[in-house]
């Protein structure tokens, strides 16, 4: 489904295939809505008025999950509604064409979540089915996890714009999203990364655009400390990622110097930091770090919930 045709004031109907779908002001939206179904769900763990009665989400799985499964399958179930959780069996291309799963999906499902390898599989889901479909995870990008990151911190700072963020290790699909909707909310997102390990051309520029019209910046150092210092958060990944096993000591001889630990955030006192999750305590975040008093990791990670609830409610409900 396009986006084309619809109000900045609504989401419903659309897809969320990448940070870049989504407008400043459709994002801010988003935080609200998040903001205001977190404390509703905080102060009694139930919805008084689930706005999702009678919705079903299709939930297509081809690489593990904690976070994404368990969040958006609780949400749905906690807005009222109900997930279906269908797994590598529904092998997309194998034994079925990409087109035709869509195709199936959106005469049976309000609509569906995708956490897969190749981006191409979530556009061709979105481009063939008639119902909202959510990018749960692709090698290019992870939308739902910088909103609910960006959450984290506009719940921490109350303004993003300006605030430097910087991104510790791999120019991945964490930081894409990071950069697309960090630059369009005005920030300043810095990577250091080795060289080989930077992120993908295209996604820098269009973080690039976005940053002129917002006001954000995007920064790039192969030197940590550079980047690090004077930084509002501090945040790194897995250096390696699922479907990258084979490179993983090449990779961590390449990354052995873009550990976040004690060490490296001297140069930033008062950083919070962040961590996607799952992480390799002792690779790239020691463990002090991780438990420490500057980590707001688990807030991260509770706040996958709480945003894409929003996220849900916003693209779903009638």
């Amino acid at each position: 489904m396009s986006a084309s045709g619809h109000t900045e004031t609504s989401l419903r109907g659309r897809d969320f295939v990448s940070a870049a779908d989504l407008s400043a002001d459709e994002v801010r939206r988003l935080f609200a809505v998040a903001a205001e179904l977190k404390a509703e769900f905080q102060a009694d763990h139930r919805h008084a008025s689930p706005p999702l009665e009678r919705r079903t989400l299709a939930m297509l799985f081809q690489r593990p999950s904690l976070r994404t499964r368990v969040t958006f399958e609780a949400g749905m179930t906690q807005l009222g509604g109900h997930a279906i959780y269908l797994t590598e069996g529904v092998v997309l291309g194998g034994r079925e064409a990409v087109g035709d799963v869509a195709r199936n999906l959106d005469k049976f499902v309000d609509g569906l979540m995708a956490r897969t390898g190749p981006h191409e599989v979530v556009v061709e889901l979105a481009g063939q089915a008639a119902i909202p479909v959510i990018n749960g995870l692709t090698l290019r990008e992870h939308p739902c996890q910088a909103l609910a990151d960006l959450f984290t911190l506009q719940e921490r700072f109350g303004e993003l714009r300006g605030l430097p963020l910087a991104f510790v290790g791999d120019g991945n699909n964490v930081y894409h999203s990071l950069a697309l909707m960090g630059a369009a909310l005005g920030m300043e997102i810095r990577l250091a990364h080795p060289a080989s390990y930077g992120p993908n051309a295209r996604i820098v520029a269009a973080a690039e655009a976005l940053a002129v019209g917002s006001g954000g910046k995007l920064v790039f150092n192969p030197e940590p400390r550079a980047v690090v210092e004077g930084a509002a958060v501090v945040y790194t990944d897995a250096w390696t990622s699922m479907g990258q096993e084979a490179e993983a000591e090449e990779r961590r001889d390449a990354f052995a110097r873009y550990q976040v630990n004690r060490d490296l955030l001297a140069v930033a006192p008062d950083a919070l930091v962040m961590h996607c999750l799952p992480a390799h305590r002792g690779e790239e975040i020691t463990s002090d770090v991780m438990d420490g008093p500057r980590s707001i990791i688990f807030e991260q990670s509770e706040n996958r919930l709480h945003a894409q609830k929003a996220l849900l409610v916003e693209l779903l409900a009638a």
